[in-house]
């Protein structure tokens, strides 16, 4: 009996080592992927994007808090939420990639994204890069603007960006789609980032055209978010050396 108690710390040890392997084996990151996409073999798909209908009217914004923004605006002009181009082309679409790609390496691109403030408004309202790509913030106005990025994944932060200052140079390192970001002194200001873990998304110009190069053959979710008009999703499959058009059509918001 006098070698029970030993045996019994030996046990639980035992026990609490397994459960520590365990937890570390459950909590260890996966391997990096290795696969790489084979230009031989890579496909493409493409498209426009278009809207249908009449565009909703929204208010003029309000800066005559700001001198300086008034002066880059002589006439009034409304957030540009719906913005189109020729043949009713819709603009500020992020179309990507959703699912079907598989486990592939990709690099990561060293020129870095840039977010503008021009003009008291950011340029462009919609921007997308690849994690732990550069993004530049910019700040072109003869005023300060504070840059307030609120992702729910990444780490939040804000800074103050002052008229003539070097541009801020930052990385997000997590995949992270359609967060906001502020201007903490001018509160009509509004971009959306997308932060994505591969290559295969683009965003569309008033041309509405969009084109995701170099994918793998294979079965995928095509997605299209738009900012105020929600999301659509196409599924297409291309083989190798294939390339295949679709388009999307958002359509006017019911009006309440």
């Amino acid at each position: 009996m006098k070698f029970r108690p030993a045996f019994l710390l030996i046990a639980f040890a035992l026990i609490a080592i397994g459960c520590s392997k365990q937890d570390s084996d459950e909590t260890s990151a996966p391997p990096e992927p290795t696969a790489v996409v084979d230009p031989a073999t890579a496909g493409s798909i493409g498209g426009t994007v278009r809207f249908e209908g009449t565009p909703p009217a929204f208010h003029p914004i309000d800066m005559s808090a700001e001198p300086i923004c008034v002066q880059a605006h002589p006439k009034p002009i409304a957030p540009p939420i719906i913005e189109l181009g020729p043949h009713d082309a819709l603009s500020d679409t992020v179309v990507y990639v959703k699912s079907g790609l598989g486990s592939y390496h990709f690099d990561t691109p060293k020129e870095p994204a840039v977010l503008d403030q021009k003009g008291c408004m950011y340029v462009p309202r919609v921007l997308a890069l690849m994690t732990n790509q550069p993004l530049e913030f910019k700040n072109t106005d003869p005023t300060t603007h504070n840059v307030h990025p609120i992702p729910r994944i990444n780490k939040p932060w804000n800074r103050s960006l002052a008229a003539g200052e070097q541009p801020y140079v930052t990385t997000f390192p997590h995949q992270e789609l359609g967060f906001p970001v502020a201007c903490n002194i001018h509160p009509w200001m509004r971009a959306f980032l997308f932060v994505f873990a591969h290559p295969y998304f683009d965003v569309t110009t008033k041309s509405g055209t969009f084109d995701l190069k170099n994918l793998p053959p294979g079965t995928y979710i095509i997605e299209a978010w738009h900012e105020r008009l929600g999301i659509q999703d196409a599924t297409v499959t291309i083989g190798p050396k294939e390339s295949k058009a679709i388009s999307f059509t958002f359509k006017a918001p019911e009006s309440h």
